[in-house]
């Protein structure tokens, strides 16, 4: 897992997936961020944080409940959101970003 510094300096697009083994809604997301992460390529580097695993960045970003999704643009957080979204949506959210 990549730490919050490495995540805030990226020169692309990052989306975070803050997730857990035991949550049904973040096993739902699961291919739908594949989808995603098929259809926009490299343009965007996936990274996901297992809270249980990597509590301290869970903590430093103030996610509280997964899943959580958090959208970095120059190190700068551009976006988030919790819950499931649709393939379609996180797409369109991404590509207004790039």
């Amino acid at each position: 897992m990549a730490n919050l510094q490495e995540i805030l300096t990226s020169n692309k697009l990052v989306l975070v997936d803050f997730t857990a083994e035991w949550c049904g809604p973040c096993q739902m997301m699961k291919p739908i961020l594949e989808k995603v992460q098929a259809e926009v390529g490299d343009k965007v580097k996936l990274v996901v944080v297992d809270i249980d695993k990597d509590s301290t960045v869970a903590a430093q970003c103030m996610v509280q409940s997964v899943p959580t999704l958090l959208l970095f643009k120059d190190g700068e957080q551009v976006w988030r959101e919790s819950g499931i979204l649709q393939p379609q949506d996180l797409v369109r959210i991404l590509e207004n970003e790039m």
